[in-house]
């Protein structure tokens, strides 16, 4: 066990975990923050995604040493208010359905807009592959995708 200072989500935390435990199960079980989801355990479902110094990252196949300084941002900490403009494209466009994914899927699309602010449809299907959506609404979160890049122009 291994005493690590986190920045998640603005705040300074201190958790004394393995230094070898996956940042998702720090942020679920030590810190609460369950809006980051377990899917694959392997990195490819993108349902645990997370920013790290505002880049995507699976926190399932992060081990907590490795995050450092970085800071850490959850779905939690995205916005307060639960406004910020993906989020509204979401509910705009009616993307979730089970909702599972969405925190994941949210996350890499704010990501993708800090990148590329005026993605082609081919950019989004090319880095939203790795966010697997298991109810098929790929045609709605390319258009809350598009629709938030146009409200941040």
């Amino acid at each position: 066990m291994a005493i690590f200072k986190l920045n998640v989500n603005g705040k300074s935390r201190e958790v004394d975990v393995d230094p070898s435990t996956p940042l998702l199960w720090v942020l679920r079980d030590h810190l609460q923050l369950v809006g980051t989801k377990y899917g694959c355990g392997i990195a490819q479902c993108g349902a645990c995604t997370v920013h790290l110094d505002g880049y995507a990252a699976r926190s399932c196949q992060t081990p907590v040493s490795s995050v450092g300084k970085q800071a850490v941002t959850t779905i939690e900490g995205l916005s307060e208010e639960g406004d910020h403009p993906v989020q509204q494209a979401w509910l705009e466009h009616d993307v979730p359905q089970c909702g599972y994914c969405q925190a994941g899927q949210i996350m890499s699309a704010v990501a993708l807009l800090k990148a590329i602010p005026n993605p082609s449809d081919e950019q989004i299907e090319s880095i939203m592959s790795g966010n697997i959506c298991r109810c098929g609404t790929y045609t709605r979160i390319k258009a809350a995708i598009k629709s938030a890049a146009e409200k941040s122009k």
